[in-house]
């Protein structure tokens, strides 16, 4: 049986100052650094899972997004750019679901040149349910997509149609997750959502499905994101009762994060079969290291995931504002950001509405 460490978080650098020079920390008021950038693409998906975007809610009367309203892929790539100016080291490609946006490889491809001040390459990800990934895998491969993260819910058909509300078969998603270890997007990532009392009996299945594949595993507490998902918190299996169910059958080991803001707890095998990882928002809070930000599908710039609002940039995109006139906007923003959600749930600071994960990525 193994038992949870935390590990000590890592000691704030000194804020970045007005003339800091190109690829120093650009500090919030938490002293965050900006590293980490999220662009959702689209806020369409193919899945109407329950914790997301239930069909109640997201039905055919909802209006989502024309066209003419997202950014188009050259006002991101321009974004991007900017954003690793100012300390960018990572990308994800989010949505709603990033591979319904078509042509989406020449997004990546745009991205994919990108370098940061000292001339290394910025990693280019993305998050996607798996059904248009076995179609898509080798184009984003070959566009120069670095790895690919999968969200799968269960192994069960039943159970995986349950919490995708689809018609979507798991060997559907495994072909992609193959197909994308196959082209050369590895390691492979793969979300689960664990909800108890629906799909929790899947939490071990899982591990033990995926131990030996050289995919990492990862599973994420039940979350109260955005306004429609029903969250409670009777239905969150936390991160310790997750490892206490794998280590009672697979005896598991802590290991050190690779770098500040890393969200997922890492845990490996005893017996050399792998590595699985621990997302904890709601048990353990990890708001003090987050050093993201996100860009939604029509231009605006959100501080957390659960934030209430956005800061538009597409009106200055539009309108004629020039790279350093973005730059300073973005920076402002980023210095006066003092989000801590996960911090404050549950009391009245927190008590505000969300805006939907379909909207923003996960």
């Amino acid at each position: 049986m193994s038992k949870v460490v935390f590990l000590a978080k890592q000691a704030a650098p000194a804020p970045r100052t007005a003339d800091a020079r190109p690829g120093e920390a650009l500090l919030d008021t938490r002293h965050r650094p900006l590293r980490d950038l999220r662009i959702s693409v689209t806020d369409r998906c193919n899945f109407r899972c329950t914790y997301c975007m239930p069909r109640e809610i997201f039905d055919g009367n909802y209006s989502f997004m024309p066209h003419a309203a997202l950014l188009t892929f050259e006002e991101i790539a321009r974004v991007a750019r900017i954003g690793v100016d100012l300390g960018v080291r990572k990308i994800r490609l989010t949505g709603g679901e990033p591979l319904v946006r078509k042509n989406l490889e020449i997004l990546v491809a745009m991205l994919a040149p990108l370098r940061t001040p000292e001339g290394q390459p910025v990693d280019i990800t993305l998050t996607t349910n798996g059904t248009l990934l076995a179609k898509k895998a080798q184009a984003l491969k070959d566009a120069g997509l670095s790895r690919v993260t999968v969200s799968l819910d269960a192994l069960d058909d039943e159970m995986f149609e349950r919490m995708s509300d689809s018609q979507v078969s798991v060997k559907t998603i495994l072909r992609g997750i193959d197909e994308a270890a196959r082209v050369g997007l590895a390691p492979v990532k793969i979300n689960m959502v664990v909800r108890k009392g629906v799909n929790h009996g899947q939490v071990v299945p899982m591990a033990r499905h995926f131990r030996h594949s050289g995919h990492v595993l990862r599973f994420i507490e039940f979350m109260d994101v955005g306004a429609t998902n029903g969250w409670n918190m009777k239905e969150v299996m936390t991160g310790a009762e997750i490892l206490h169910a794998i280590g009672a059958e697979f005896p598991i080991e802590p290991v050190a994060s690779s770098y500040r803001g890393e969200v997922a707890g890492r845990w490996r095998y005893v017996d050399g079969a792998g590595e699985i990882g621990v997302i904890t928002s709601v048990s353990q809070p990890f708001c003090g290291d987050c050093t993201r930000l996100r860009l939604s599908p029509e231009g605006k710039l959100f501080l957390c995931l659960f934030a209430s609002q956005g800061h538009d940039l597409r009106a200055l995109l539009r309108g004629g504002a020039t790279d350093e006139q973005l730059a300073q906007r973005i920076a402002a923003i980023w210095h006066g950001r003092d989000d801590r959600y996960s911090e404050l749930r549950g009391s009245a600071g927190a008590q505000h509405k969300k805006i939907e994960m379909s909207y923003i990525g996960g």
